[in-house]
C-alpha cells in the first residue's frame, strides 16, 4: 500500500491557488480540466516532496461546503515556523493559532480547512510577535 494524496473541495480555485501555492509554498504539479463533467482537479506538493501530494477539486457549478470539523487537519513540516507564518501574513491569510512555542500554528484555506504547521527538528525559541500574538478563532 502507498499514500497517494488527500483531496479536498475548494469553491475558488484562484483563491485555492493564492493560499495552496502562493501563500503556503506548495508546488503546482498538475492541473486537468474536465469540461465535459465541469470540475477541475488539481496536484500539489511541498517542494521536494512530491509523493505527498494534496488534490484540489474544483466543481465550476457552486456548490456550499461547511466547516468540516471532522476532516481534521493537513499538517506539513516547515524549515522556520516563524518565516512559514510571516509568509502567510504576507498574502493575507490569518494565524490562527500563532507560533508562541517556536513549534506549531494553524491556519485556514479559503474554503476552511485547518493547515498544521510544525517546525522541522526542535523548536525555535520563542520570539515576538509570536510569543505575545493571541489565538485567533478556531482551527
Amino acid at each position: 500500500m502507498k499514500y497517494l494524496h488527500t483531496m479536498v473541495r475548494v469553491s475558488d480555485v484562484e483563491a485555492s491557488l493564492g493560499f495552496y501555492r502562493d501563500a503556503l509554498g506548495l508546488e503546482l504539479l498538475t492541473r486537468r480540466d474536465y469540461p465535459q463533467g465541469r470540475f477541475s482537479l488539481l496536484f500539489l506538493a511541498a517542494p521536494g516532496d512530491h509523493p505527498a501530494q494534496i488534490e484540489l477539486t474544483w466543481n465550476w457549478d457552486p456548490e456550499p461546503y461547511s466547516g468540516g470539523r471532522n476532516f481534521g487537519h493537513i499538517a506539513y513540516a516547515v524549515d522556520d515556523i516563524y518565516a512559514s507564518c510571516q509568509r502567510l501574513l504576507d498574502h493575507g491569510v490569518t494565524v490562527l493559532r500563532p507560533p508562541r512555542d517556536g513549534r506549531m500554528a494553524f491556519v485556514r484555506s479559503p474554503d476552511g480547512v485547518s493547515v498544521e504547521l510544525l517546525q522541522a527538528g526542535a523548536a525555535l525559541p520563542p520570539a515576538e510577535p509570536w510569543a505575545s500574538m493571541p489565538n485567533t478563532g478556531t482551527w
